[in-house]
């Protein structure tokens, strides 16, 4: 019993682990044509489990994860449109304190496909174009789809993907403010809608309702090249059935974290970020850091 909870555990951990945010800036406008390729590393840490549908007392959880996203911008109906895939490599290790249980795996997560656009206050423009827009209220959509493509088998311990499909609408307000707009409020409201896991535990079937979130992000641009923000998200309901048994664990989680952007000229940039769990009933005590490194190019890109 004490292995099949552990299992649990681990299964699911690396597409929650790294998708806590939505970052702030992700509506920004930009120059049609753009291509950015990001390289990540994430580390996160849970005192329980990652899994939003079991919640294990006791356990250990620590989650090394790098991963590779491409982010493409082009003009749709006028407006800046963007696809953006990715995919994580993690490595696993945790563990059950006061029983002898623990264990490892590295491989593939889940990937994301996210498709986004901006429906007020993002025009369409080039390079050429975009040196004399300046930002406005900003409303975008967006959406992004986790397949399935994970490491998970139904009879291992360790599990870094989570065997059933996820689909997040969000739409976001984008609203530059003060004097030299150099502060800028972002709020996204955003649901995870999740297909079954007909595995779940090896031979049970995992159902789990919308998990709704609402996140505020606010910065402050301190030269042209670097800004910080403040990021928040809550989270609530999500509760889950196992084979049809409700599990009476509808959730409320609020997370509180911080960016700092930094650009190193108009081709490559740095983040840095850091997230903590302030209250999670039936969700993950998770807390974690993130490097990233982003490389633009295109057209006009000198």
């Amino acid at each position: 019993m004490r292995k099949r909870l552990l299992f649990v555990c681990f299964a699911l951990a690396v597409s929650h682990a790294s998708a806590q945010f939505t970052d702030p800036h992700t509506y920004d406008n930009t120059p049609v044509g753009t291509n950015q390729i990001e390289l990540a590393y994430a580390f996160a840490r849970s005192d329980s489990s990652l899994d939003t549908s079991l919640i294990v007392s006791g356990a250990k959880l620590d989650v090394n994860q790098g991963s590779i996203q491409y982010a493409r911008y082009f003009g749709f109906l006028h407006r800046l449109a963007w696809v953006q895939p990715g995919i994580p490599i993690a490595g696993l290790n945790g563990s059950i304190s006061g029983i002898n249980i623990s264990g490892s795996t590295v491989g593939t997560g889940d990937s994301s496909y996210m498709l986004a656009m901006l429906l007020k206050g993002g025009p369409a423009l080039s390079m050429a174009q975009f040196e004399n827009y300046n930002p406005t209220t900003v409303i975008g959509a967006s959406l992004t789809v986790t397949a399935p493509t994970g490491f998970y088998n139904s009879s291992k311990l360790l599990n870094l993907g989570s065997d059933r499909w996820s689909f997040k609408p969000e739409i976001a307000l984008s609203q530059p403010f003060g004097p030299e707009q150099k502060w800028q409020l972002d709020v996204y409201a955003n649901t995870y809608f999740y297909t079954d896991n007909t595995s779940y535990r090896g031979v049970e079937i995992l159902r789990q309702q919308p998990l709704a979130g609402l996140e505020g992000h606010i910065s402050y641009s301190f030269t042209n090249s670097v800004w910080a923000a403040v990021d928040t998200r809550y989270s609530f309901r999500g509760e889950t059935l196992v084979n049809g048994v409700d599990q009476n664990n509808s959730q409320q989680n609020f997370i509180l974290g911080s960016e700092v952007n930094v650009s190193l000229n108009a081709r490559n940039s740095l983040v840095f970020e850091w997230a903590r769990a302030l209250a999670h009933q039936n969700g993950p005590a998770i807390s974690g850091f993130a490097v990233k490194y982003d490389y633009s190019w295109g057209r006009g890109y000198r």
